[in-house]
């Protein structure tokens, strides 16, 4: 949790939750994990078994964008998935409670579980509306995990967003139908996967065929800059229409 992040597409990442457990392929190298494993943060490994071990919640950072003057895009939960099935409902909505405080700013909220971010959204939304300055997105890895998409179609949210990172295969059956963003990248680090330029290029024809954002994270390597971030010759850092000019509808 920082002031800044070397995240390319946020500006700043907020962890009222930290610690994690692996559910796909995407989670084999997880950074979240490494930095934890390294620092002290966590002392087993994040599988399911450590789970109640590693999740851990942090009352004490929740007030913390309200202390944030100027107006940032914020990725929640960088270090963890604010829908794992350790974090409490009531303190989930507790984080919408606080993005609901701070309109100043744009919330990225991503998840591998977007079936339980669909039930347990729709519960507040029904109380209190959506935010139109919290976006929500799923992760999505191969095709085989393309259904986390129809999850996070159902539900309610300003934005919707999928991240394809690490991307590990190609995506064919990917139906970008009322999703407002997406973003790609390549794995890094030790023991990286590698990304096939096809894989990428098929995505973004897709997204600007869609009329969806598109943003390139990286190629990936042994460290997320040693690629670069070009695809065919260009940079690719396309956002959601800003939101106050969106018409909010709800599912």
């Amino acid at each position: 949790m920082s002031d800044s992040s070397a995240i390319e597409w946020t500006d700043s990442t907020w962890n009222p939750v930290t610690g994690c457990s692996k559910v796909s392929p995407g989670c084999a190298n997880c950074y979240a994990e490494t930095l934890s494993l390294r620092f002290g943060w966590s002392k087993a490994p994040w599988t399911p078994a450590n789970a109640a071990e590693n999740v851990i919640l942090h009352p004490e950072r929740l007030l913390l964008p309200t202390r944030w003057r100027h107006p940032r895009r914020v990725f929640v939960n960088s270090m963890s998935d604010l829908f794992h099935e350790l974090v409490p409902d009531p303190y989930i909505r507790q984080v919408f409670d606080v993005m609901a405080q701070c309109p100043q700013h744009e919330f990225q909220v991503l998840s591998k579980r977007p079936e339980r971010m669909c039930a347990v959204h729709r519960l507040w939304t029904e109380r209190h509306g959506i935010l139109p300055n919290v976006w929500l997105g799923t992760s999505i890895e191969n095709d085989r995990w393309v259904g986390r998409a129809g999850a996070l179609r159902e539900t309610p949210a300003a934005v919707r967003f999928i991240s394809a990172e690490p991307l590990l295969g190609p995506l064919p059956s990917l139906d970008l139908t009322n999703i407002d963003w997406l973003i790609v990248g390549g794995e890094s680090g030790v023991g990286h996967r590698p990304m096939e330029a096809g894989w990428v290029r098929d995505l973004r024809d897709r997204a600007v065929e869609a009329g969806v954002a598109f943003f390139f994270k990286q190629w990936g390597g042994r460290t997320p800059r040693v690629g670069g971030r070009e695809l065919d010759g260009r940079t690719w850092d396309e956002y959601p229409v800003p939101l106050a000019k969106r018409d909010l509808v709800a599912v």
